[in-house]
């Protein structure tokens, strides 16, 4: 382990699905700039989210937590500003650490520990996106539904290019004020990006990438899977039965997905260009990761919010060619394991005394081959559903279960597209009943409920003053523009020089 505290740029995908990128086995998608990260980091093959939607997922990881230890019940719960985030600790222990697009905060608290934050985020930080237990069949006005499938194609500009061009073009911007100031306490630089989460569009440069005959329909068709209660809803509730879906309209959402897939690709590649021409590169560890995957059609199910493989995946990669040897890891693994892993490399192997619950685990003892765990633990409890849903990943059977939902219970080595559920198995009902009790064992099932519908009156109480006050906690992101460019705060060529990179002897 190098004895200089290494940089961190930790890149942040949203929706991507591993089952999509070349170092996962696809043959089609291409990702050149993230297969070279790849070709040098350690590929963590069965790494999971803690939650399939957005902000609890990162809460989770930014916090090291479970969503149910930190009220992360979905994409409208404040993270309180009383956890510790890995921001923090990094800062403890000299990183200047930055946060470069979408983390999804809700609440006034907008840094989280980050000093300094470059743009603002890509979706709102009220609780106006808050469920509602209380009426199970309301669908809301900003819940998913099938447009974004059936208007698939291209575009020129959308709202989520406008936002990852602007967090790439700040980004860049980061790394080369470090190089051009010198300075001396290493960074923590966190880049997140929408893409290629929906609307499934993309430039026509992205999309002429990929010829129609290459894009694959879904493995697994819906007539071939047995229903379980919580796909259908989620079908009823994004409106898949009223949609019609040609496959036409199918194919072109794959195809401006994999379109997306590589112009998030080409904006790594510029990251890693900036990286490389400030001469940051072999001091920085890079992480690249997503908040959860995208069904894209498998099962006849779209988006997120599901513990199928699809969904539930994320890809995982730190590259760190000074301390980290190039090897796929095929231990189960989480993103609440980010932070200790994180704060170990930070520290040299030494770790942190942490003064909160700490339900991660480092990923460094799994890439020694020494003591690596191999399990993921996964709660759900936003939308589709009106109870928690928990996942346990272990060795290469999942089990999804909830209080009213059948179990679903799968081998994954030797069903790897989910088609047999081993709960109806008889020969298999000792070895489910026992991860079942286990599940009940682990967690109050019905304290988190009660948390959760508490949680969401509130804030549904809330929600009319914050809209009646124009209250906006969206974050603002501070520029001063009497020290940008050229001002006559000082000699004009002194300016000139300092802006200039690499700089003049």
């Amino acid at each position: 382990m190098s004895k200089r505290k290494p940089n961190i740029l930790l890149i942040m995908a949203d929706q991507l699905a591993p089952q999509f990128m070349p170092a996962y086995g696809h043959t089609t998608v291409k990702t050149p700039h993230l297969d070279s990260i790849c070709e040098q980091g350690a590929i963590f093959n069965a790494a999971y989210t803690n939650f399939p939607l957005c902000a609890p997922a990162r809460y989770a990881m930014m916090t090291g937590c479970l969503p149910s230890n930190i009220d992360a019940w979905d994409n409208a719960a404040e993270l309180s500003s009383t956890i510790p985030t890995f921001a923090h600790y990094l800062s403890s222990y000299g990183y200047s650490t930055c946060l470069c697009g979408k983390m999804h905060f809700c609440g006034p608290d907008q840094l989280h520990g980050f000093a300094q934050r470059l743009t603002t985020d890509v979706y709102p930080a009220d609780f106006t996106w808050t469920p509602k237990w209380d009426e199970p069949d309301r669908i809301f006005e900003w819940f998913h539904n099938m447009d974004v499938v059936i208007e698939a194609g291209t575009c020129l500009r959308s709202n989520n290019l406008d936002y990852d061009d602007e967090v790439t073009f700040q980004a860049k911007r980061y790394l080369y004020d470090r190089a051009r100031e010198r300075a001396c306490e290493p960074f923590c630089l966190v880049v997140s990006y929408i893409h290629p989460h929906d609307p499934y569009v993309t430039r026509p440069e992205y999309w002429d990438i990929y010829d129609d005959k290459d894009i694959e329909p879904p493995a697994v068709e819906y007539a071939r899977v047995s229903p379980d209660p919580h796909s259908e809803r989620l079908r009823r509730q994004i409106g898949i039965a009223n949609a019609s879906l040609s496959a036409r309209q199918i194919l072109n959402a794959r195809h401006a997905y994999y379109g997306s897939i590589s112009y998030l690709d080409a904006k790594v590649g510029e990251l890693l260009s900036s990286l490389n021409e400030t001469g940051l590169a072999g001091d920085t560890v890079i992480v690249f990761t997503a908040d959860h995957g995208d069904m894209l059609g498998e099962r006849g199910l779209w988006f997120k919010m599901s513990w199928f493989e699809h969904a539930a995946r994320v890809p995982l990669v730190l590259s760190f060619p000074a301390a980290i040897r190039p090897q796929i890891s095929n231990g189960t693994a989480s993103l609440i394991d980010l932070l200790p892993t994180l704060v170990e490399l930070a520290t040299d192997g030494k770790g942190h005394d942490y003064q909160a619950v700490m339900d991660g685990r480092s990923l460094l003892p799994q890439l020694s081959g020494i003591d690596g765990h191999d399990e993921a633990l996964g709660q759900y409890f936003a939308e589709i559903t009106t109870e928690p849903i928990f996942m346990i990943r272990r060795g290469s059977k999942k089990l999804i279960a909830g209080d009213s939902d059948p179990p679903l219970y799968f081998d994954l080595e030797s069903d790897p597209k989910e088609l047999h559920n081993l709960a109806d198995n008889p020969k298999h009902k000792t070895e489910v009943s026992t991860v079942v009790e286990e599940v009940r064992a682990r967690w109050d099932v019905e304290a988190i409920k009660g948390r959760i519908i508490e949680s969401q009156r509130r804030r549904h109480t809330i929600i009319p003053n914050l809209i009646e006050q124009n209250v906006s906690w969206d974050y603002q992101p501070e520029t001063d523009a009497s020290r940008t460019y050229i001002r006559n705060n000082s000699e004009l060529y002194q300016i000139e020089r300092r802006a200039r990179f690499p700089s003049v002897k």
